[in-house]
């Protein structure tokens, strides 16, 4: 149960930054001592690489636009971390906690990363670069908690994460439909300058 709900957090938080995930867990099993952490993801080469890695999304992550497409860039990416450290961190009991584990991870990983891209399309409205620093020093912040927490308490992390995922899912609906309003807003302001129905604009 421990293991699957660190697959599930660590998974979740993989959607939103993989790389700090990794370098978090790496870090913590270089220097802790955490039974459920698998030790590969404590090697040199791997921290080094998720350090660089996650030196290079930080720059990119808050980038009006090109965090976008950073996003976009991941689609792959951020499920198939999630994937694989929650193969990891099943694989030292059998091959169907492997799958468990690894769906597990993998789905959390895409759910959450669908949401990040989401919201960062609705943040780009504004494309002002505040608001995206603001916003990707916040999502780095909660990872780093979430993983934290995972670590030591596990299952309160993966409840924790589900609230999180549900709660995002919320504010996205909430956050689109105000976009929406504002865009019809913005064509009955528009048709009325041109002197023609709203309707003729759609």
């Amino acid at each position: 149960m421990e293991s699957l709900a660190l697959a599930f957090s660590s998974g979740w938080a993989s959607g939103i930054n993989s790389y700090l995930v990794v370098l978090v867990l790496g870090l913590a099993d270089r220097f802790g001592s955490f039974a459920d952490i698998p030790d590969a993801l404590g090697k040199w080469e791997v921290l080094a690489a998720a350090a660089v890695m996650y030196a290079f999304e930080f720059v990119a992550d808050k980038v009006p636009f090109v965090d976008t497409v950073w996003d976009v860039v991941s689609t792959v990416i951020r499920p198939m971390v999630g994937g694989t450290v929650g193969v990891l961190i099943a694989g030292d009991t059998n091959a169907i906690n492997d799958l468990v584990g690894g769906s597990v991870g993998g789905t959390s990983a895409l759910a959450s990363h669908a949401i990040k891209t989401s919201t960062r399309i609705a943040v780009n409205t504004s494309p002002e670069p505040f608001t995206n620093i603001a916003v990707s020093i916040g999502e780095d912040l909660l990872v780093l908690a979430v993983i934290w927490f995972a670590v030591n308490h596990p299952v309160a992390a993966a409840v924790v994460a589900l609230v999180l995922l549900v709660l995002s899912l919320l504010v996205l609906w909430m956050a689109w439909k105000l976009v929406r309003r504002g865009w019809a807003r913005f064509q009955a302001w528009r048709a009325r300058r041109r002197g023609v129905s709203p309707g003729a604009l759609t």
